[in-house]
């Protein structure tokens, strides 16, 4: 499979680093990383992130740090589509409990 990013998610990503990045520069640039290395598992193992109660819809913790990674599966276009990475803090756009 192969990841399709949202327009949300990069900004998502982008918002992460650049918060980070005010007080630890190379920090930014290790969470920003550890994120993106555990989008490349759903390329391997979709099914990886447990369901939510949106229908459809998966939940990933990042390894690491802990991001929340919610996305879909199209397996008939053969996508995992991210759809956002939010910290569990933040409140958040996709509710799961």
């Amino acid at each position: 499979m192969r990841l399709r990013y949202t327009r949300r998610v990069l900004q998502d990503i982008s918002e992460i680093a650049d918060y980070i990045h005010t007080e630890n520069p190379q920090a930014a640039e290790r969470v920003r990383a550890a994120i993106l290395d555990s989008l490349q598992l759903l390329t391997r193992f979709p099914r990886i992130g447990r369901l939510t109660t949106v229908s459809g819809v998966r939940k990933l913790v990042t390894r690491k740090y802990p991001y929340l990674v919610y996305y879909e599966i199209d397996d008939e276009a053969g996508e995992v589509v991210l759809l956002t990475v939010q910290h569990p803090a933040r409140d958040r756009a996709i509710s799961d409990s």
